[in-house]
């Protein structure tokens, strides 16, 4: 009977304080809502909020990626003729020309930072192993191409966007949820049996808003996947060598394979359907295939004499 009792006692505990802590969302709501706002305004709060929000994130962290690569500017003395790539690319395309940076990624790979007016590439210094003169404009191509295209600052209004969404919808259910919560854990206690109406209600709506997370991540991600074959079409076209390109991703993604002595293993693997959905860049070899396609029937050019000198630039000793 003491065990009983005390049950009971901490059920109506938990009930109590989530029934608090839902009433105090609740009046934080009503007091929203008495005030009467104008719709109009709310809206425009909201949007203004997040394009702030996005904006920041896109340049704060922008400036602190950098920091964390450790990349260092890439000399014209040490690289010329990867300078005279990327001003040859320049002219061709509407942006503005980029710091050239490398770095040590950890593995072959390129990243374009910033905007069309004040961006950055940043190269990791096996690139210049790996990939020959072709195959480097390839990527470096596709890396302006995001640029040009201002990709870095849409994906950080797109990803404040789906936060802002998420936040609202967590703001309008957590007064319900908590209830509901309280409620089902609170009769746990009391009656003993482990689940009740309160408890599958309350999964309901944590299911519907888990879902509806899911799907403006999967929007998210499928616009990222989207920018990537847009990059790759712009570079093909740029540069009317869709096959260098095709080369310079197998490439990387053979080196980027595990490793065991002078050997690359390649690793199979059946990538499951919500890898794909989540994924921020689609299948390499549907963009290889893509760009084949694009090379059929094509005359491709070959650029000649590039002078690659070492790009790792000298460090202050």
């Amino acid at each position: 009977m003491g065990r009983r009792t005390l049950a009971v006692l901490i059920g109506l505990f938990v009930l109590a304080g989530y029934l608090v802590a839902a009433s105090l969302g609740y009046l934080l709501l009503a007091t929203i809502v008495a005030g009467r706002p104008d719709p109009a305004v709310l809206v425009t709060a909201l949007v203004l909020g997040t394009v702030l929000s996005g904006y920041f994130s896109y340049r704060f962290g922008t400036v602190g990626l950098l920091r964390s690569l450790d990349a260092r500017a890439l000399p014209r003395g040490r690289a010329p003729g990867i300078h005279r790539r990327v001003d040859r690319l320049v002219e061709r395309m509407d942006l503005d020309r980029p710091d050239l940076l490398v770095a040590s990624l950890g593995a072959p790979n390129a990243l374009a930072l910033g905007s069309s007016r004040r961006g950055a590439l940043v190269l990791d210094v096996w690139l210049f192993q790996l990939l020959d003169g072709n195959e480097l404009t390839g990527i470096l191509a596709h890396e302006l191409a995001h640029l040009e295209n201002d990709d870095g600052l849409v994906r950080a209004m797109v990803y404040a966007t789906v936060q802002t969404l998420v936040g609202v919808a967590l703001v309008v259910a957590a007064p319900v949820a908590l209830a509901l919560t309280g409620i089902g854990r609170g009769l746990v206690w009391i009656t003993g049996r482990p689940d009740n109406l309160a408890l599958r209600i309350r999964a309901a709506i944590g299911a519907v808003v888990g879902l509806g997370v899911f799907l403006v991540t999967a929007f998210a991600r499928s616009r990222s996947r989207r920018r990537e074959f847009a990059a790759d079409d712009r570079a093909a076209e740029v540069t009317g060598d869709p096959l260098a390109l095709a080369r310079a991703l197998r490439k990387i993604e053979r080196a980027s394979m595990p490793r065991i002595g002078p050997f690359r293993i390649p690793v199979e693997r059946d990538e499951h359907p919500l890898e794909r959905i989540l994924s921020t860049h689609p299948p390499t070899d549907e963009r290889v295939e893509r760009l084949a396609e694009r090379a059929k029937g094509r005359r491709v050019p070959v650029e000649r004499g590039d002078d690659r000198r070492s790009p790792a630039p000298a460090r202050n000793r």
